[in-house]
């Protein structure tokens, strides 16, 4: 049964992911038709079609190899400046020189006559910015979304000032876990009868309005007693409680410890919906971990190989494909957490890999979307820069003499997804929630 919920949960992460893909297609899609660029497909997937239908002058569709989606726009290689349009010459000075004739050549064979104000490069530099950061701008603002949903709508756990339960006898950090042994004192909690479901009001006469706040205080009191002030069956209850010391890991250096007051409960998790503020600060907290995991990626992909072709363990914060996105988001639905839990889970894992997906096709490298968008930027900057001179206006980026890095690239990232699928089903990152 657990089986059959994780493939069920696998396959419902997935055909989410590419809706996501389809929403991402869209974007561009949307603009490039707004701005007037004729485009002849819209497909989600990759191969062989499965499925088409066209209306108007775009055929819209399903391929079989669902890793991903496209559109194709007239005219996104430009013909050489010295060319006419339309036309490319058929000379060529070397191997690389005679592959980007020849790509210009394909994809000037779609231009139709009439076609001169519709083709991809001949559109001003914003538009062109514009069509290309639409994608990534949907993947963005779908994770900004669920993360909303998460965080404003159902609420993130966030330990309150509510006593979850008491510890009896005082036991240092570095010897967490253990029973409390015949002898060893009570904790302060303990001794002042403190029970499971205490509110805190307030402590040493300071209104206390979370667990952040309250665990301060504690830890800057220890060795004097101290008047607390709690809330129980609806009545309030004052105590004093002679606060001790303890070995306990530090707030501010984690890994270090540190001797501070002492008071012996665990507090209550409970969900709590946030504002807006804190979806903001999710977004960036979420962009300088992304940003740094992108620039680390290669070194990351070096233990991905190994732990897909030995038996080193897995990164749980390493690269993850589709496969194991989709996996984890399976195991999300068949752990023992409750609904609410599971659902929170399933929109983080979802939005982390929407914003994931944004961010790595802003990269500034074609055949991404952020290769175009650099280009359309290098193309103001170059025009405006002629304007201040009184310089002929240079005309479009010639993205095409970058064809020989961007098929590297390109087979840098078949080499890339396939190790991640294939270390995925060998060695997945599990769920661990």
């Amino acid at each position: 049964m657990e089986t059959l919920i994780i493939l069920g949960g696998a396959l419902l992460f997935f055909v989410l992911l590419m809706i996501s893909i389809a929403l991402h297609e869209l974007g561009h899609l949307s603009f490039a038709k707004l701005f007037g660029v004729r485009t002849t497909q819209y497909m989600v997937g990759f191969g062989p079609t499965m499925w088409s239908r066209r209306k108007g002058e775009t055929e819209y569709g399903i391929k079989w190899i669902p890793l991903g989606g496209y559109i194709r726009m007239i005219g996104m290689l430009p013909p050489r400046k010295a060319d006419a349009p339309g036309t490319v010459r058929s000379s060529s000075t070397g191997p690389f020189q005679g592959l980007i004739e020849s790509a210009r050549g394909a994809a000037l064979e779609e231009v139709r006559p009439g076609d001169e104000d519709r083709v991809f490069y001949s559109k001003k530099w914003w538009q062109k910015f514009l069509i290309m950061l639409a994608g990534p701008a949907m993947n963005i603002l779908l994770a900004v979304l669920f993360f909303g949903v998460l965080i404003m709508g159902i609420g993130v756990d966030n330990a309150t000032p509510v006593v979850s339960s008491v510890s009896k006898c005082v036991i240092p950090a570095d010897q967490a876990g253990r029973e409390c042994k015949a002898g060893e004192p009570l904790t302060p909690a303990a001794a002042a009868g403190l029970s499971a479901g205490d509110r805190i009001m307030s402590y040493e006469g300071t209104k206390i309005g979370s667990f952040a706040q309250l665990q301060r205080l504690i830890r800057d009191s220890g060795g004097r007693t101290v008047p607390v002030v709690v809330q129980r069956a609806g009545k309030t209850i004052p105590l004093q409680v002679k606060v001790t010391t303890n070995q306990l890991v530090s707030l501010d250096k984690p890994g270090k410890t540190e001797t501070v007051g002492f008071l012996g409960i665990t507090p209550l998790i409970a969900k709590e919906r946030q504002g807006p503020g804190a979806v903001a600060d999710q977004m960036g907290q979420l962009t300088t971990r992304t940003v740094g995991a992108l620039i680390g990626m290669p070194q990351k992909m070096v233990g991905v190989w190994h732990a897909a072709f030995s038996d080193q363990k897995r990164d749980p914060n390493g690269p993850i494909g589709v496969v194991g996105a989709s996996r984890i988001g399976g195991e999300i639905l068949a752990s023992n957490n409750n609904a609410v839990n599971k659902v929170s889970w399933f929109l983080s894992v979802l939005a982390s890999v929407n914003f994931a997906v944004g961010m790595f096709n802003l990269i500034p490298l074609l055949p991404l979307d952020g290769g175009h968008i650099a280009g359309a930027l290098w193309e103001a900057l170059k025009r405006g820069l002629a304007r201040v001179v009184r310089r002929p206006d240079p005309g479009y980026v010639d993205v095409a003499k970058l064809l020989p890095l961007t098929y590297a690239m390109a087979i840098f990232m078949i080499v890339m997804g396939a190790l991640l699928i294939y270390a995925d089903l060998v060695n997945p990152i599990h769920f661990t929630g």
